[in-house]
């Protein structure tokens, strides 16, 4: 006998709370589910005004609350605790059933779970969510992997409740297994990197004007009313001008200076490596925040490294702020190619047909990354679905190329006068080494040669080669 919800959803802490609120704010009747049945009673006593929740003490009684074909998401800390609920719920399912991970599992994990589910006719649906607590509650972006039938039939229900931007759903199918969450990472690693470089467009200002935090929060709102304009920019206008009750000083200015991470920036720095696409700007990004946390480095460092920096002196401060303001738009643009080539690099390794312009579009909202210029870059990939570099792109091209000159002053300055610009400057270093005629690798490829017979390629004809270096040094085709 089935049941008669439309979705269920198991793991009621604040995000899978909100889920299930917004599920039953769009009309749904929302089986809900919790190892602690307190948390369940308290969700539909203190919202069951926002739709029709069918509450389930055991794991048994939730399952078969739910209409066929059952659709179960699950909303627990990713890891053993995600494999112990599947555990729990895949005897009481049947052939055809969807289960879907909501949580930021690991891709590798994702992949693994879909095969072993599919032995047992199960459909396993690896989905990544973004935009926190308030989207989770308000509109989501959405990003599901799984099959494309599983997407048939849950897909409706996710776009519902996803964020709309023009009427369009923040929510499309992304691609076989661990796609969806790959996605996530790489949407993940690209916010740790859009973080940095807001961070040190801040320090910048901070050490070049002299400027007060709340001065700077000022800036920031300005800039956000242009090509900059995105909820990373707005939220630091916010997070600037916000004094501290306590102290009465910038809040910025009574934070520990020490980033904390839940490792999806660690897991798209590593995947980047496994796959050899240089992800420089969320690398750096991500090192930023350990080198923030390495506490007795820090003060060894401070106590015993000199710094040799002149003291900046800025001569036009709307000039400079302009310069910072250019020079973060161009690293921002090099984060976002570097994470898309990414992506196309996984699809093509594991399988995936993965529309580029697709993820740009549901990244225009509810996520944390949404942002006025994932607009051309969903433009972009439509005028070329196969676009090699979105740096090639001729609109980000003229985009780039007008604010060299600032960037390149920006980096240079931050330099001389002792200020760490480490996204700044990588971007600025990957894009010269991506647009370089001939790069220094060819010495590189010529001493592994030498040390270790590793072989080269010559430009002027074909074949792979190896030179003699510890005897005669002649030249043999390898």
């Amino acid at each position: 006998m089935s049941g008669t919800a439309q979705i269920g959803v198991t793991g009621l802490a604040v995000m899978g709370r909100n889920l299930a609120r917004n599920f039953a704010r769009h009309g749904y009747t929302v089986a809900v589910h919790n190892r602690s049945y307190a948390r369940t009673e308290s969700l539909v006593a203190e919202h069951g005004s926002d739709g029709e929740f069918v509450p389930s003490e055991s794991m048994a009684d939730f399952v078969a609350s739910l209409a066929r074909p059952r659709k179960v998401v699950i909303m627990v800390k990713a890891g053993g605790p995600t494999d112990a609920v599947i555990d729990e719920l895949v005897p009481l399912l049947e052939e055809g059933d969807i289960v879907v991970d909501a949580g930021n599992a690991h891709f590798p994990d994702t992949i693994r779970r879909e095969a072993a589910l599919k032995q047992h006719g199960l459909h396993f649906v690896g989905t990544g969510v973004s935009g926190g607590e308030e989207g989770a509650l308000n509109g989501p972006s959405i990003m599901p992997g799984g099959t494309p039938e599983s997407y048939a039939s849950l897909g409706p229900i996710l776009e519902d409740i996803s964020a709309k931007v023009d009427g369009t759903p923040c929510c499309t199918y992304v691609g076989s297994d661990g796609a969806g969450h790959f996605v996530k990472m790489v949407h993940n690693g690209i916010e740790y990197a859009d973080m940095q470089l807001i961070a040190e467009a801040y320090d910048l200002l901070r050490q070049g004007l002299g400027a007060t935090a709340a001065e700077i929060g000022q800036i920031f709102a300005q800039w956000n009313t242009g090509d900059l304009e995105s909820f990373l920019i707005e939220i630091t206008a916010d997070v600037l001008q916000h004094v501290d009750a306590e102290t009465g000083k910038a809040f910025v200015d009574i934070v520990l200076d020490q980033a904390e991470q839940k490792g999806t920036g660690r897991w798209t720095v590593q995947n980047g490596l496994d796959l050899g696409v240089p992800i420089t700007g969320i690398a750096e990004a991500t090192f930023a925040r350990a080198l923030s946390g390495s506490v007795p480095q820090r003060a060894a460092g401070r106590a015993a490294l000199p710094a040799h920096a002149a003291q900046w002196e800025v001569k036009d401060r709307d000039a400079f702020i302009e310069d910072v303001r250019q020079a973060l738009y161009a690293s921002k643009v090099v984060a976002y190619s570097q994470g898309f080539d990414q992506i196309a690099a996984a699809a093509a390794e594991f399988g995936w047909d993965i529309d580029r312009g697709a993820m740009a579009r549901i990244w225009r909202g509810g996520c944390i990354i949404r942002a006025r210029f994932l607009n051309r870059i969903t433009e972009a990939y439509e005028r070329d679905q196969d676009l090699p570099l979105l740096l090639a792109d001729p609109y980000f091209t003229d985009a780039v190329a007008s604010g060299l000159p600032a960037w390149r002053r920006i980096v240079a300055g931050a330099a001389q006068n002792g200020v760490p610009t480490p996204a700044f400057s990588s971007s600025l270093a990957y894009y010269d080494g991506v647009r370089a005629e001939r790069l220094p690798a060819a010495l590189v490829q010529a001493q592994r040669d030498f040390f270790g017979a590793h072989t080269y390629k010559r430009v002027d004809r074909e074949g792979t080669f190896h030179t003699e270096w510890s005897g005669d040094r002649t030249e043999a085709e390898a």
